[in-house]
């Protein structure tokens, strides 16, 4: 008994005639005759009897045919999910975003729901040792970080974008005449930094330390507008990524290029080697989109 036969079979009652439901299915009649005298013996049972012009359901036939509409209306709405999901009309991302870079993707999420607005888009917030397990565990799809990701981890990865670092100040005073700011000068102040656990602070202790220099850390946050208002409170200089500058106010702040290799970069990543949803797939093209200079 296979999806043919009994696709035959329920087009049969359906039809009430062996000639339409042939001409139905594209087929000939003998072909459909042959096919439920096949079932029948299969089952072994009369399925059908005619009743003057009518085809009667035998009380075996009736079973079957129930449960025979019900296979085929399950596998009709099989095929039409399976259709959907090709065509990107229903789906579902996992996304997992660090705390830092969550604020820059906003673009690339509201272009992917434009251009796909049947598929759910999950984000959940995670530290970027978290996310790459879950990358690597499949509780992710992808997940977007502010640190490098090599590809011997696991991980295929893009960087989205890279960007300079400022020390943000008040402007006032003796920050009026300077066109940018070191290291060493920046230590000379309370600084306003992100929270320990971010690759980019990790970074900027590490430079603090080959220069030998210990900084009095202030503040800690992930939150950059609290930062922002911390340096306008007068509580000490804050190095922000050149994106948060965008947004601020020049009348009362100013933010001057950090002296500094070192730089904010938003990293794409997903597990390399393995099947790629199209959802996943669709949502790396929407972010070589949005940010057209990145590269694999």
């Amino acid at each position: 008994m296979d999806i043919k036969t009994l696709r035959y079979f329920v087009e049969v009652v359906h039809r009430q005639s062996y000639t339409q439901a042939a001409n139905a299915l594209y087929v000939t009649q003998p072909t459909i005759s042959k096919m439920l005298r096949n079932l029948e013996e299969e089952v072994g049972s009369t399925l059908l009897i005619r009743d003057g012009r009518k085809l009667m359901l035998t009380p075996s036939g009736q079973v079957l045919y129930e449960h025979a509409a019900t296979i085929l209306a399950e596998l009709r709405e099989l095929e039409n999910a399976l259709e959907d999901i090709g065509q990107m009309n229903t789906g579902t991302l996992r996304l997992g975003v660090s705390p830092l870079p969550g604020v820059q993707i906003a673009g690339p999420v509201s272009l992917y729901r434009q251009r796909y607005p049947g598929v759910t888009v999950k984000i959940t917030e995670h530290d970027d040792a978290a996310a790459r397990e879950a990358v690597l565990n499949g509780t992710l799809d992808a997940a977007l970080t502010s640190s490098p990701v090599e590809q011997k981890q696991g991980f295929a990865a893009l960087t989205l974008f890279s960007h300079p670092l400022y020390a943000l100040v008040p402007r006032s005073g003796r920050w009026l005449d300077r066109k940018s700011v070191d290291i060493a000068t920046a230590a000379r102040y309370p600084l306003l930094l992100c929270s320990e656990e971010t690759v980019l602070s990790q970074q900027l202790m590490a430079d603090f330390a080959r220069q030998s220099i210990t900084p009095e850390v202030a503040v800690r946050s992930n939150q950059w507008d609290f930062l922002v208002e911390m340096v306008q409170a007068g509580m000490g200089v804050a190095v922000v990524p050149a994106p948060v500058c965008e947004t601020l106010n020049a009348a009362a702040l100013r933010w001057l290029p950090l002296d500094s290799p070192l730089r904010w970069e938003l990293v794409l990543f997903w597990r390399d080697g393995v099947w790629l949803s199209n959802s996943t797939r669709a949502w790396i093209a929407c972010c070589q989109t949005f940010w057209p200079a990145s590269e694999t």
